[in-house]
């Protein structure tokens, strides 16, 4: 909640436009080089309006890749839900939460190019992403790839493509999250009943 004023509409407004203009500025010109003067100038309010809603810039750029995190973890955590319960198949898992992601990823270009790369706990977060997919396909033998590849390589090599075609097709809108999630399912995983190996 903003402090030494009561939170308004026209308040909503100006906090919303900072977070734009701030995620706008740190995707474009990084963390260090974006200064507090920079986001209220680009978002035609005053400093003090900045304090009113933001402790520092650090907590900014901190809770923006909080958010960044989160949504991406909820993306993965709803699919394993529907896997768990079996309204969707392995395979059909590994497609729709690439498919969820590189959405998220294409109608929030700048939030993920922050958060997914250039955050400094952006490789921690790509480590636990790596984790859960080496988890889930352990735990889902019928999940069936291309070859016998080790678990740990090919999750770690799943992740690589979308980080890949994430900054070639995605943040450049060349391609569709669909058919790029179906073109990193066909490359991985097929339907004949090839053994992942531990």
């Amino acid at each position: 909640m903003a402090r030494g004023r009561k939170v308004n509409s026209n308040g909503e407004r100006s906090k919303q436009l900072l977070l734009e203009k701030a995620i706008e500025l740190f995707s474009i010109n990084g963390y260090y080089e974006t200064k507090i003067s920079d986001i209220v100038t680009a978002a035609n309010v005053t400093q003090p309006t900045f304090y009113l809603y933001f402790k520092s810039k650090e907590k900014l750029f901190s809770d923006l890749n909080e958010e960044f995190k989160q949504n991406l973890l909820s993306i993965f955590s709803n699919k394993l839900e529907s896997l768990s319960k079996g309204n969707i198949t392995a395979r059909e898992f590994m497609y729709e939460f690439i498919e969820k992601a590189l959405t998220y990823f294409y109608e929030n270009p700048n939030l993920t190019k922050i958060g997914f790369f250039d955050a400094p706990n952006a490789n921690e977060l790509k480590d636990h992403i790596v984790n859960l997919f080496v988890e889930t396909m352990k735990e889902q033998r019928k999940l069936t790839i291309n070859n016998n590849i080790e678990i740990n390589t090919l999750a770690h090599s799943i992740l690589g493509s979308i980080e890949r075609l994430t900054l070639k097709y995605i943040l450049t809108k060349k391609e569709s999250p669909e058919k790029l999630a179906q073109d990193i399912l066909n490359i991985y995983f097929n339907n004949n009943q090839a053994a992942l190996t531990n």
